[in-house]
């Protein structure tokens, strides 16, 4: 396999060493705005230069971001050379039409490190769909927040303190906004739901709720009462409907959620017949991302099929069947609801947010859904 990188950042430059390993994977090219002497393959500007090279057939994309990389990987996939992507955003923006250039091009379409980071959880969803019915899929499926969250809950810290100390780690960007409102977990359920429901769902049907409103007296509150906040992505099927959200989530303290510390993940899936599977590990990092992008470059030289699903049916997100209980503070005030729906929850929410800016609302576990 030649292979073509593009993004040369922390899970670009993981992979390139990772690939030198492999006596099957040749990294012959680089995509680069600067030069690389350390490199001992051929480095470009231009990308135009590896569509024409017809001994290149798969680009490896990680440079993250919508543009330039849809116009790059759009042009890789017309020029038929396979491409295997770590880009959620990329994939939950342009799915549709990345899955159906991937068809019509008779190439393979990889992103198994867009979700789970070093846990190959797609490949694993894709496996199950195979040979049973997914019901749900849900998880801890962001390492910056679970990192703060986690540091909240277990040295006390609040919440300013701890998104510093996340930045000076490097687990939060500068602009942690993706992270700590919960649009990088969004995307990623978002990915999870498709496959495991053959379903191409919009992100921005998605209700999104992250965990910059929790504070240290949350934590205590949460202490008192046995349990634990997680953010939490979760994506579930009824029929020919999908719900689908983001938001905290409290689990009782002998959860195996309440356990998954620092930057890890923990997905699951709930399917018909093999009932729930768990898979956890590094959610993130230079290695544990860039092992998942050499997974499935093995799988497309293994001959895998153009995507994990041959499935995508155009699906609203539709949240008014969905019950769970849910936990609010408003104004300081402790409330706790019994059964409304995803939907009702999330208006309730929008609602609390217009008389105080700083209101909070979780879900607690565990789900039912509504007859």
């Amino acid at each position: 396999m030649n292979i073509a990188l593009l993004g040369f950042g922390t899970v670009g430059s993981h992979f390139y060493e990772m690939a030198g390993e492999h006596s099957e994977l040749n990294v012959t090219t680089v995509l680069s705005r600067r030069p690389r002497p350390e490199l001992k393959c051929t480095v470009t500007a231009d990308f135009d230069e590896i569509v024409r090279d017809r001994s290149i057939d798969t680009v490896v994309e990680v440079m993250g971001g919508v543009e330039p990389a849809y116009a790059y990987v759009s042009a890789a996939l017309r020029a038929g050379k396979h491409v295997v992507t770590a880009n959620k955003q990329l994939m939950c923006a342009h799915y549709d039409d990345l899955l159906a250039l991937a068809r019509q091009n008779r190439v393979s379409l990889r992103c198994t490190a867009a979700a789970g980071g070093g846990i190959p959880w797609l490949t694993s969803l894709s496996r199950v769909e195979k040979m049973d019915t997914v019901d749900a899929v849900e998880g801890i499926l962001n390492g910056t927040t679970n990192y703060m969250l986690s540091a909240m809950t277990n040295k006390g810290t609040d919440y300013a303190a701890i998104l510093k100390e996340a930045q000076a780690l490097g687990y939060a960007e500068a602009d942690p906004t993706a992270d700590v409102e919960g649009y990088d977990a969004r995307r990623k359920i978002v990915l999870s739901a498709n496959l495991a429901f053959g379903v191409s769902i919009p992100e921005e049907d998605v209700p999104c709720v992250g965990i910059s409103h929790i504070t240290s007296a949350d934590i205590e509150k949460a202490k008192e009462l046995g349990l634990t906040f997680k953010l939490i992505a979760r994506a579930q099927k009824d029929g020919d409907r999908v719900a689908a959200f983001v938001c905290p989530t409290l689990f009782p303290v002998t959860a195996p959620e309440a356990h998954t510390d620092g930057t890890g993940n923990l997905v699951s899936l709930y399917a018909k017949r093999v009932g729930k599977q768990s898979f956890s590990g590094a959610g993130a990092g230079g290695f544990p991302t860039a092992s998942n992008v050499i997974a499935d470059c093995m799988e497309v030289l293994a001959g895998c099929g153009s995507y994990y699903t041959d499935k995508a049916r155009p699906c609203a997100v539709d949240n008014s069947g969905a019950m769970a209980r849910w936990f609010f503070r408003r104004n300081g005030e402790y409330l706790f609801f019994g059964d409304y729906t995803v939907a009702q929850a999330f208006e309730v929410y929008r609602g609390y947010l217009a008389d105080d800016p700083n209101a909070l609302m979780a879900r607690v576990a565990a789900e039912r859904r509504k007859k």
